[in-house]
Parts: C-alpha cells; structure tokens; sequence
C-alpha cells in the first residue's frame, strides 16, 4: 500500500465507438466484460487496490455514465465519481481532479489511468507504478509510464527516452520527446533503436506540480479551475456547470505533456512486460482471446467448416462460419457486425455514418 497521500485517477468517460456495435453511448467498452466477468473498469480498480484503497479513488466520467459507474465500483466515494458537464478531454479533467484534490490534500500524489486498457501482469504494472509515485513525489516532475513496444505499431504515439534506455528500469530517466503516431518505415526505426516506448497514457504526479504546469502551459483552463469550491460544497456542481464549459477542448498530450518535456520537466518510466494491451479495437479483443487450432476466437456456438482467424460473439445464437478467414462478427440485439479484421480499426467509421444519418437508437 502507497503512501496516505497518493490517489488513483481513473479516466472513463469515452464512447469506446471502434467496438460498436457492442459499445454505445450508455454502455461504452469499459463497462463491458472483455476477458472474464468484470467490466474493463473494474478490472482497473482492482489492479490498484493493493496499492490505493478505494477512498483515494477518483473516476472521471460524464453524465451519461455516472449512474452505471456507481453501480459498479460501490466502494468509490460517490462525491468521487465526478461527471463532466461537457466533453472538453482530459487537460481540463485532469486539471478539475487535481485542483479538488489538492483542496483537501495538499500532499497530494496522483496517478492517472484509463479505464479501458487490458493489463494481464498487474503485479508487474503494480512494480512499475510504484517507483513512478515515488518519483512524482520526491521531485517537481511530471512521470510517464512508456510500454515496451512488441511489433512497429503505427496506431500509437511513442516516448522517446534517452539512448541505451532499456525496459524494465525502474529509476525514471528525463523524457527527451513525445512522437506522434509515426508510419510503418518510422515505426520500425523506433522499435530497432530501443529506446522508443508506446505512450500508455499512465501519469503521475504531486497535484500542486501538475496545477503550475496548467497555469503555465494553459493559463484560462486553469483560472476558470481554480474557482471551483470543493466536492463538499453545496455550491459544487452548479459551480462546474457554468465554469467547465468555457474550459478549453484539448488533451493533456497537447496542452502540457509535450510542452514539459520540451522544459526538461517529465521524467519517463520504461517498463517491462506487463501484458499490456489497449484494447483499441475488435483485432485486440481477438488477440487476447482463447482461440481454436485455426485461429477462431468463437464467443459462442458455432459450427466452422475451412474457416479461420475468425472473431465471433453473438450471445444466444448458433453461428456457422464456411470458407471465410479473418472475419469479425459481433450480433445484438438491434444491429450486427460483419468487418474483416483488417478494417476494425475503422469500426468508428460506421458510428459517424449512423450519426450523419441521427440514428440516436443506434448509438
């Protein structure tokens, strides 16, 4: 168990769209099970709980989902499930979290998590994790957390750490630059020098160093923050309901991260092998998955004649594949996937197409 001073920030307030049509607006992938009976965001309170009990938890959602948030972490303070008023990314939350934290723990040390990553060695992200509040703590620093990369991944940003960097340190190292999503021939440069990590996405920081970063990096999202009364106040929400809004829409990568790294103040954490997956897609739920000898990840009956690399989940329903390879196919109630696992990442395609055609009922 962490220090009384460290906090756990768990982001869960987005559409998951590249897994429709089994992800909608109201039950987003990270309330759904992936690999076993708890939710994506269950799984991720649970990885933290043997270092952050559930009190120093923090939940980062919206309206829409607030409810069902409560429903499935009921040992999380409900004050501590704060729902955005509007979608503004993650500066202004994190900025919001920060700010009402430090309110009534001016020590205050936090780690920030997406709620819907898949991590199949937590005790070795829970090593990892460690050393990075420990270093957020001892120094006014920004930390990291960088994955080891496995394959040249195009759909990830990258951290570039300094040379000779290898996975698995467990002392920080100054980060010399974030990268964007690079192509295939940069990916592969990246994965041969060695010291390029995938952006995770993991931060940590004293809630006081990451609110000077705000006011230096995004001056008005941080005034507009700062006015805000404690999660005790009854003036509270009202308070949120008028300032967030006029906060500014940009992610935390932009507005601060990468602008820190620039000043010399983020340190990076490269990690080792802790399983880590970020679910980004139908392909990633197939590679996770328990698969036949021809590569069918088959989450129901089914009948497969010469068929292969298949990902199938439709509940309830016999499903027969026959000659057809790398499919994916997910059944519900009111709408049924057909994509080959190559275009899953484009799933989120088809959720703009029903917008554009307002089919609310659908989303």
């Amino acid at each position: 168990m962490l220090s009384s001073h460290s906090y756990g920030l768990i982001l869960a307030g987005g559409r998951g769209t590249r897994f429709w049509p089994a992800s909608r607006t109201r039950t987003p992938k990270q309330l759904l099970p992936f690999t076993g009976k708890r939710s994506l965001l269950q799984e991720t309170a649970d990885r933290l709980v043997p270092l952050i009990p559930p009190e120093r938890l923090w939940i980062l959602t919206n309206e829409h989902l607030r409810a069902a948030v409560r429903k499935q972490l009921p040992d999380v303070p409900a004050r501590q499930i704060l729902a955005e008023p509007a979608q503004r990314n993650t500066a202004p939350c994190l900025g919001m979290a920060a700010h009402l934290i430090h309110l009534q723990d001016p020590k205050a040390v936090l780690g920030v998590f997406p709620a819907d990553h898949y991590i199949a060695k937590p005790g070795g992200f829970r090593t990892f994790a460690k050393a990075a509040y420990a270093a957020a703590a001892a120094q006014d620093v920004l930390v990291t957390l960088g994955i080891e990369p496995r394959w040249p991944e195009t759909g990830y940003g990258y951290l570039e750490f300094p040379p000779r960097c290898r996975a698995g340190e467990t002392s920080p190292r100054q980060l010399l630059r974030f990268r964007e999503k690079p192509d295939l021939e940069t990916a592969r440069q990246f994965l041969a020098a060695g010291n390029f990590f995938w952006n995770a996405g993991m931060f940590f920081w004293r809630a006081e160093v990451f609110i000077h970063s705000l006011r230096r990096y995004l001056p008005k999202t941080a005034t507009l923050l700062a006015s805000l009364p404690a999660v005790t106040n009854r003036r509270f929400a009202s308070q949120l309901t008028e300032v967030y809004p006029r906060c500014e829409n940009i992610s935390v990568d932009f507005a601060v991260m990468e602008k820190a790294a620039a000043d010399g103040i983020v340190q990076g954490l490269a990690a080792g092998d802790i399983g880590w997956n970020d679910l980004g897609s139908w392909n990633a739920a197939w590679e996770l998955a328990g698969r036949d000898s021809a590569g069918n990840a088959l989450r129901t009956e089914a009948l497969v004649h010469n068929a292969g690399g298949c990902f199938v989940q439709a509940p309830g329903k016999l499903v027969a594949l026959l000659g057809v390879k790398d499919l994916v196919v997910v059944d519900t109630p009111d709408a049924l996937l057909v994509a080959h696992r190559d275009e899953a990442q484009s799933v989120g395609q088809l959720v703009k197409l029903l917008e554009q055609r307002k089919r609310s009922d659908l989303l």
